[in-house]
């Protein structure tokens, strides 16, 4: 089993949940729901996976806050 690390936001415009897998090219996809969203990304990457060999172009590392004065 492969596991792919998702950052997820929620658009204060449409309200839907965004998510994308740093460094995984096409892997993006949005949901009503943070469910919905994992569900869609899962046949994203999993469509990539079918078209070929699937390799991460980066590594995501984390989250930083930026505190300004």
């Amino acid at each position: 089993m492969r596991k792919f690390t998702a950052v997820i936001q929620k658009c204060a415009e449409t309200g839907l949940y965004v998510g994308h897998v740093p460094g995984l090219p096409g892997a993006h996809s949005q949901g009503a729901t943070p469910d919905e969203l994992a569900v869609n990304l899962r046949e994203v990457i999993e469509l990539l996976i079918e078209e070929g060999d699937v390799r991460l172009e980066s590594e995501f590392v984390g989250t930083q806050q930026i505190a300004i004065p």
